[in-house]
């Protein structure tokens, strides 16, 4: 098989798949699809590391986290905004989803951005402790520190009688 087909098939298992966590992650599905089609096209660019990667959707996964943190530094200002509560996530940036996963994808932006993806990718994606471990570059302990933090945060976050305003900051 060559390089072009071996891209092509990892786009159909994966891509879906890698938005949804990537989505998880951001709160916004257009964003998420340009981070993982832009992963995709960096695969394109220079097929050989992809094709000689033991698991290939780790591979994936880790370059569209990278596009991701790099799209979310550049709009750090915005993100700050949403934090403070001046500006409000558009429910159109959900698009087709119900209150609670509105609500759960508000509350998923207030968390710090590695405690956010420990806590998307383990109980989101369903990978287990080791591979988000991995996936991230950081040891099995700190991502259960931070899924301990992240779950606190966001039982905060989601509790009735809490305003979204309001409870733990920057978990």
């Amino acid at each position: 098989m060559d390089a072009d087909e071996a891209v092509r098939q990892a786009y159909e298992v994966h891509y879906r798949r890698l938005v949804a966590q990537v989505f998880g992650l951001i709160g916004d599905l257009t964003e998420a699809e340009d981070a993982v089609q832009e992963a995709f096209a960096r695969v394109l660019a220079s097929p050989r590391s992809f094709l000689d990667a033991d698991e290939p959707e780790r591979w994936l996964r880790v370059v569209a986290l990278n596009v991701a943190r790099s799209r979310y530094r550049r709009n750090w200002v915005f993100d700050r905004l949403v934090r403070s509560g001046r500006v409000e996530i558009p429910r159109e940036a959900a698009p087709g989803l119900s209150a609670d996963r509105v609500a759960l994808l508000a509350a998923l932006r207030r968390l710090a951005r590695p405690t956010r993806e420990a806590v998307v990718l383990h109980h989101l994606a369903d990978l287990p402790v080791a591979e988000v471990a991995a996936t991230l570059g950081v040891p099995e302990g700190t991502v259960k520190a931070r899924l301990a933090r992240g779950r606190a945060a966001l039982a905060a976050y989601l509790a009735d009688d809490v305003p979204l305003s309001e409870g733990v900051r920057h978990a």
